[in-house]
């Protein structure tokens, strides 16, 4: 094993006093959170699919005739007449979702008769294994718990270095809608219902014990005077898709229960996690810091202390809770991962689709899990038809919407109040398909699932979109009609504020990457035989029309809407107007330099004005300044990240805990380190002073290429490029360059720190500074 690999722990000299101090571990579909108490351990446990609701017709027939109303009212500048018929009749019906829910909680106790010494507890991310330590009376205990994607069960290990020394005593519990029950004398189940019509869902703790004795009664698991003790927890619900919740759940539970033994059940694991999490490795440096448990780590590095492995800790945290919340054949991670312990979580722990959804997935590519990427297809394709069905009811379109929110019951509608009529969200999840054809070159999943997806969502926008009539700043073009934003607001020159109106920033940046997207997309499917040439001729006419990007006269920077207002909260969390700088390429450094200008003029005020005071804010500002090639701007914002929203157990802290700053951490942490959207590998774009000597291996560039990277002296000493396709492959550094291979190739061009070649598939390529 790699010296690396063995320092990417978390571990602390205590057990977890709160729900965000316990450890996570999951296997996309189930998860627990491990709290290492020693006379009592509380593992919280979730299932993916227990949400409350059901699937439902939330489309408004009013919503339709409204439109034009709301759209004259909008372009005449009345924007709130334009908000009250709005809000009253083009919301769903109703307007509000139900929250992912908890499933419940293991609670084991033991008898302790003696100190507690040598305390320790620990995840180590490298085999995805949660481990708890100490001694009682010069006996050592272990226990180990991690969540198996091959067997999927949650496996408990309780250990000790004495024959008959572990009792305990196990129940299982649920704020409400739950009971438990005796199946046999070696297993507990808990089930129940949300609601009356909602999900059933089960769970079931099998002890395996090797002496001593094992008995339930009632709603308690006895074990005693055992040497060890195996805990399998399966669990599951009834749900199938958002129309189907047939499935009997106890049934699922019995079958998920293997018949392996633990060092079995162990052994697959730790191949299955390591075959992902061992793709990537990282070293920023090392300093002492490294040996202080996490929570001290963190505190020092709060303090200002330098602690380059913390970086690389949280980088390949983020990684793992992708791993844990995202596997092949689940749901997508929503807002806390898969991880919550409420009934009715903090904004329902639900699919937020104007940022959060697709801000979980950031990091999927380029840092080397794109089977992870996949559960957010599978997501979006169950949205096409329900969203089809809002389009034409709510804007008499084609394609598919989405709004700004959504559950795993088809919601498509707008949600929560007049900030909710938001209809960009497909366009922006389709960014997600494309980028995967990206990094891969795969074009059968082009043909077959992203094209599919993108034109669907683009056939709605070429529907929504309208022309501004005269009078408007842009008359004459294409624009949104209504439009936000995402939940800011603007101050007119009459004083009156408003969040609704026409053609904000964003939407016209999320249309022109969809739609470039899209022609690019045609183009290459188009090369054996002419494909969809009609519908790229609409596209191109639509963009040709679309409005521009306006830059103010007044203060140089980008603006958040078609016209030049105020702001009443100019520190907003939302960034939504700088979109086409990142997650979008319409904006790049070399390519665009006055909107580059104009872009970096909008960030500088956003953070004059306390920007980036939330956990995926900051995360944002990390990405946003890499792109700029802003080094130490990109470091001092993983520092906020660190230092202001991040807690003991590194999650994110909003607050209250969301996972997408940890997943748009990581991906900020990578996009500062390589770069390849603007059709070039950028080696170490924004490699920060604190970062002098290090390294990583195995991050992905578009165009079908695998990198390592090292560096010496805050100086690019080599690059080992790996090819899996035949492409065209222009590398990019801050230092002079140049490309060995084990075969001649032709370098097209040479310019200071930049080279042309072509790669061949399965060709390793090595470019060096000179």
């Amino acid at each position: 094993m790699s010296d690396n690999f063995d320092r990417y722990i978390l571990w602390y000299r205590q057990p977890a006093k709160e729900w965000v101090e316990a450890l996570p571990v999951g296997n996309g579909r189930i998860s627990a959170m491990v709290f290492g108490g020693v006379e009592k351990e509380r593992i919280q446990l979730n299932e993916e699919t227990l949400w409350d609701g059901y699937a439902m017709d939330r489309n408004n027939p009013e919503a339709f005739s409204a439109l034009q109303e709301v759209r004259k009212l909008l372009f005449e500048g009345k924007n709130n007449e334009a908000t009250e018929i709005a809000s009253k009749k083009m919301m769903g019906i109703p307007d509000r979702i139900k929250s992912y829910q908890t499933l419940g909680d293991l609670t084991l106790e033991f008898p302790i008769n003696g100190e507690i010494e040598n305390y320790r507890r620990e995840l180590d991310l490298d085999t995805g294994i949660a481990k708890t330590e100490y001694s009682v009376n010069g006996t050592k205990f272990t226990r180990e718990v991690f969540a198996t994607a091959v067997d999927q069960v949650i496996v408990i290990r309780i250990e000790s270095d004495k024959p008959k020394s572990i009792s305990l005593k196990g129940t299982m519990t649920r704020p409400q809608e739950a009971s438990t029950k005796k199946v046999s004398d070696n297993c507990l189940m808990l089930h129940g219902q949300c609601g009356t019509k909602g999900v059933r869902f089960c769970a079931y703790v099998l002890a395996d014990v090797e002496s001593g004795n094992v008995n339930v009664i009632d709603e308690e698991m006895s074990i005693k005077n055992a040497d060890s003790v195996t805990l399998l927890i399966s669990a599951a619900t009834s749900y199938v898709n958002q129309n189907d919740t047939s499935a009997d759940p106890y049934k699922r539970c019995q079958d998920y229960l293997p018949d392996k033994s633990y060092e079995e059940l162990k052994k697959a694991h730790i191949t299955d996690h390591r075959s992902l999490f061992r793709r990537v490795e990282i070293n920023l440096g090392i300093t002492d810091a490294v040996n202080l448990p996490t929570d001290e780590r963190l505190e020092a590095f709060k303090n200002g202390g330098e602690d380059p492995h913390l970086i690389s800790l949280y980088f390949q945290y983020g990684r793992y809770l992708l791993m844990g919340s995202s596997r092949p054949g689940c749901l997508p991670a929503n807002l806390q991962g898969i991880w919550n312990e409420h009934i009715n979580a903090p904004w329902n722990s639900d699919y937020h689709t104007n940022i959060n959804l697709q801000m979980n997935y950031w990091l999927a590519e380029v840092c080397n899990l794109a089977e992870c990427h996949l559960p957010l297809f599978d997501y979006m394709d169950t949205l096409v038809e329900p969203g089809g069905k809002t389009a034409q009811i709510h804007y008499g379109a084609r394609g598919w919407v989405v709004h700004h929110l959504s559950d795993i019951w088809g919601f498509t509608v707008p949600a929560d109040g007049v900030w909710g009529i938001w209809p960009m969200g497909s366009a922006w999840l389709c960014q997600h398909p494309f980028e995967h054809y990206l990094f891969s070159g795969d074009r059968d999943f082009l043909a077959k699932r992203a094209y599919p997806l993108m034109k669907g969502a683009a056939r709605f926008i070429l529907d929504f979109l309208v022309e501004a009539p005269e009078g408007t700043p842009v008359e004459g073009k294409l624009v949104t009609n209504p439009s936000h934003s995402p939940e800011n607001s603007f101050r007119k020159p009459d004083g009156t504020t408003s969040m609704f109106t026409y053609a904000a920033t964003m939407d016209l940046e999320i249309i022109h990457d969809l739609f470039t997207n899209c022609i690019e997309a045609i183009d290459i499917l188009s090369e054996d035989e002419p494909f969809d040439v009609e519908f790229r001729a609409e596209l191109e006419s639509a963009l040709e029309r679309l409005a521009p990007l306006q830059i103010s006269k007044k203060t140089g920077r980008l603006q958040e809407w078609v016209e030049d207002y105020d702001e009443p909260e100019p520190g907003h969390r939302h960034m939504s107007h700088i979109y086409a700088l990142h997650p979008g390429r319409q904006i790049t450094l070399r390519g665009t330099p006055d909107l580059t200008e104009a872009v970096r003029k909008s960030l500088e005020y956003r953070l004059s004005h306390g920007g980036g005071h939330t956990g995926w804010s900051r995360a944002w500002l990390v990405n946003f300044m890499a792109r700029l090639e802003e080094p130490e701007k990109a470091y001092s914002n993983l520092r906020a990240l660190l230092e202001k929203c991040t807690l003991k157990n590194l999650f994110d802290n909003h607050p209250p805990f969301q996972i997408d700053g940890n997943f748009g951490g990581t991906a900020g942490i990578a996009e500062m380190l390589i770069q390849s959207h603007a059709g070039e590998i950028n080696l170490l774009p924004a490699l920060p002073k604190e970062w002098k000597d290090g390294y990583v291996k195995g991050l992905r560039a578009r165009g079908g290429f695998e990198v390592d990277i090292y560096w010496k002296d805050h100086r690019l000493e080599k690059a080992v490029i790996r090819a899996s396709l035949d492409e065209n492959c222009q590398v990019r550094a801050k230092v002079p360059i140049r490309v060995e291979a084990d075969e001649t190739i032709v370098v097209k061009d040479i310019d200071f720190g930049v080279i042309s070649f072509y790669a061949q598939n399965g060709k390793i390529y090595v470019i060096k500074s000179s």
